[in-house]
């Protein structure tokens, strides 16, 4: 991401609620979430790996989160490996 992204996300933090404006947001109700699925996240376990000291760089240049960024590229691959592959072992989608 670039400089100016970081700069407008930080703006945003830093924003107060009483400074957003709503009024282009339509309140919902119960038939929007009707549909809904509760999605929870994946069980995390706790490993060690060794990566490439540039492919860390990398995905840490963009700041806190990089570990996340990392399982979601990961969990990409894997997704569109088992499309084109019959694999054995199933992956949450």
């Amino acid at each position: 991401m670039s400089k100016q992204i970081y700069s407008n996300i930080n703006k945003l933090i830093k924003l107060k609620d009483s400074e957003i404006n709503y009024s282009d947001i339509s309140a919902t109700d119960e038939d929007f979430w009707s549909d809904a699925d509760i999605v929870l996240p994946s069980k995390k376990i706790h490993i060690s790996l060794r990566l490439d000291e540039d492919i860390v760089a990398w995905f840490k240049q963009f700041g806190r989160g990089y570990q996340t960024r990392i399982n979601s590229v990961l969990r990409s691959y894997v997704k569109n490996t088992n499309k084109k592959k019959k694999s054995k072992l199933r992956i949450k989608t």
